[in-house]
């Protein structure tokens, strides 16, 4: 998944808490295709009179930082866990790559630690990998290094800045490779993140590298399905149904948990704990998918349309697996790779078994762990299509659930305090009432949090808004009056993917966009959920984009663009079969935007733009195409809180 540079400019892979060169040698008793140090396991002595607890403290529903907070006292062991897929094809199940970072009392006091769990295929770096050329005509196959645009396509953890700020430092401050050497020579560190906050609360930590990156077998897929059991091969294994040995080949057991796991991560980590909460595997009792893909699909397609994520035109499972394919050995996975590139489908955008394989909705019913999703509203990276749907059909299900949205874009994660009663009632089993909390903590367009019942808005009810077309190019109507009388009304855009959607938004007229705006509001009036459009379109031409935008106009005619959806009239029936437009034949197109939780301030406009492609996120054709909306036969749906009374009496 590529990083969006909204909220975290200038991500780069992770640095700072990468393995030592000494890491890299030995293990040659287990065949890895790069190998490590033996990694034993070295315990340092508390300060003299120093309590030891030897359980977890609880006060005001959280788990109590009342262990030692000095990465010395704490033991760090490398295992690779088997897996019972062979994705690279060489005749045995994959490894996992993994570390684990626990408190010495699991050793010498009988503490039982849950786990704390990040998977990602980012802690090794990444590859520079071109992207896919998105200036041709629709549906027309392009070869491959063609045009190419020489970026990188990645999706990064958003708090690798701040890893890379802390110049190798540990959470302590100190440098990783001084507290290594401290404890006994040279150890294994895949990542530091989660252990300051974790590991003083009585949890374990475990790292682990996604299969076909860093120190692991197999082979990048994107999401396949290979990736989704390579990353539960590790609750199994911590639950005692899975082997792992150390580098020397030793069997080693995870005999100092008690097999709880809360799996946690940002992005492309956040969706793997998605891919597994979706198998149902025992012992997974809660996970925090953060800017999580819950469908591969609406990830690098809407609707039909090749869609780019946020930042990274061009972009694709391809380039994706290419960019994180870091293990030593650069050739066994390039089938691989290439596969994934023929199956994808850049050229008609249909849904087929390649991205049914990578649709974890397919399986939300396995889901029994307690979610806490969390997401930016304006994440145009992994867009917010992927919590709403993915956090409405675990409510459906009756899973624990509970959603935080914020105003940023890409990462976000909730506060300690908040993940703390999470992860403090799902894996250490406390009562602190957390399933009885509000289900939704929303931050506002102010940057204040305020608890809502659940999400959506339980008050918010779909509003159909028509359309009035405007004269002399000007801007038409948006409103809940009837505009359907007399004969239709069509209006012209004419396709120019050179001029981005803001320009087109800001434009007082174009020939290139329509626009429909709603009075001047006298009170606010908030959206909570999906926006929708159903348009009566032909077209000129037989293929075109086709672009929503939902707008807030301010006082003075600045255009915010809000949210915005994408579709291929092609796929007007299903997104699993492309069928010819014939021009001139009007179709019925029906849509979702992306899902928003947004408050229109008084004095302010509604808008909704239609344009034909989006420069930001579409393919991008020669300029000309035609596409002609009737006005009298084509409407907008948006969740209002309190339905078209509250709209009404706002305008």
């Amino acid at each position: 998944m590529s990083s969006s540079r909204q909220e975290t400019p200038g991500l780069v892979p992770p640095t700072t808490s990468r393995r030592t060169g000494a890491a890299r040698r030995g293990a040659a008793a287990l065949g890895l295709a790069v190998t490590t140090t033996v990694t034993g396991i070295t315990l340092s002595t508390p300060p003299a009179g120093a309590a030891v607890p030897v359980g977890p403290v609880f006060q005001n529903g959280m788990a109590q930082p009342v262990f030692s907070t000095n990465r010395n006292d704490w033991i760090r062991e490398e295992v690779w866990i088997e897996t019972p897929v062979d994705s690279d094809g060489d005749g045995r199940g994959d490894r996992v790559h993994a570390e684990v970072t626990r408190l010495r009392e699991t050793e010498t006091a009988g503490l039982k630690s849950p786990v704390v769990y990040e998977v990602s295929p980012y802690y090794a770096g990444g590859n520079d990998v071109a992207n896919h050329d998105v200036d041709h005509e629709l549906h027309e196959a392009v070869r491959p290094g063609k045009g190419w645009q020489n970026r990188g396509g990645r999706l990064l953890d958003p708090t690798a800045d701040e890893r890379l700020a802390a110049a190798a430092a540990d959470d302590s401050g100190a440098p990783a490779a001084a507290a290594a050497d401290a404890v006994g020579g040279p150890q294994p560190v895949i990542s530091t993140s989660h252990e300051s906050n974790w590991l003083p609360r009585g949890f374990a930590v475990v790292h682990a590298e996604s299969l076909g990156s860093g120190l692991s077998e197999g082979c990048p897929t994107t999401g396949g399905r290979n990736e989704t059991i390579g990353a539960k091969s590790v609750v199994d294994w911590l639950n005692g149904r899975a082997k792992a040995y150390d580098a020397s080949g030793n069997e080693v057991k995870a005999t100092w948990t008690t097999g709880k796991v809360g799996m946690i991560g940002t992005s492309y980590n956040g969706t793997l704990p998605n891919a597994v909460a979706s198998t149902g595997v025992a012992g997974l009792e809660a996970i925090v998918p953060i800017s999580a893909i819950s469908s591969w699909y609406d990830y690098y397609r809407a609707n039909g349309a090749v869609v780019a994520a946020g930042g990274y035109q061009g972009e694709d499972t391809d380039v994706l697996a290419e960019y994180v394919y870091t293990r030593a050995d650069r050739d066994v996975c390039r089938s691989v790779i290439e596969e994934l590139a023929k199956e994808q489908d850049r050229v008609t955008g249909d849904y087929n078994a390649f991205w049914d394989e990578r649709n974890y909705m397919n399986d939300v019913d396995k889901v029994h762990a307690a979610v806490l999703v969390a997401h930016g509203l304006n994440d145009w990276n992994v867009k917010t299509k992927h919590a709403a749907q993915w956090y409405e059909a675990l409510k459906a299900r009756g899973v624990p659930h509970k959603i935080y949205l914020h105003q940023g874009g890409h990462g976000g994660s909730p506060s300690v305090d908040v993940l703390n009663r999470w992860f403090t009632r799902y894996l250490w089993g406390y009562e602190n009432g957390v399933e009885s909390d509000p289900r939704a903590l929303v931050q506002r367009e102010d940057r204040t949090l305020v608890q809502y019942a659940e999400w959506p808005d339980l008050a918010a009810v779909d509003t159909e808004l028509n359309l009035a077309p405007g004269t002399g190019g000007a801007a038409g109507v948006l409103t809940t009056d009837r505009t359907r009388v007399g004969k239709p009304v069509t209006e012209t855009i004419i396709d120019d993917a050179t001029k981005r959607a803001q320009t087109l938004a800001d434009a007082t007229t174009s020939p290139n966009r329509l626009a429909y705006l709603s009075q001047a509001l006298t009170t606010p009036a908030r959206l909570s959920g999906t926006p929708r459009v159903s348009l009566r379109m032909s077209f000129g031409q037989p293929a075109a984009n086709v672009t929503a935008l939902l707008v807030d106009y301010d006082e003075n005619g600045k255009a915010k663009i809000i949210t915005r959806g994408w579709t291929d009239p092609q796929n007007r029936k299903s997104i699993s079969k492309t069928e010819p437009v014939k021009p001139g034949t009007p179709y019925r197109l029906d849509f979702d935007m992306q899902p928003h939780d947004y408050i229109f301030q008084a004095g302010h406009r509604l808008g909704v733009v239609l344009l034909s492609s989006d420069y930001e996120y579409t393919i991008r054709p020669a300029p000309g195409a035609q596409l002609f909306l009737d006005t009298t036969k084509s409407t907008v749906t948006l969740p209002i809180v309190g339905g078209a009374g509250a709209l009404t009496s706002a305008g």
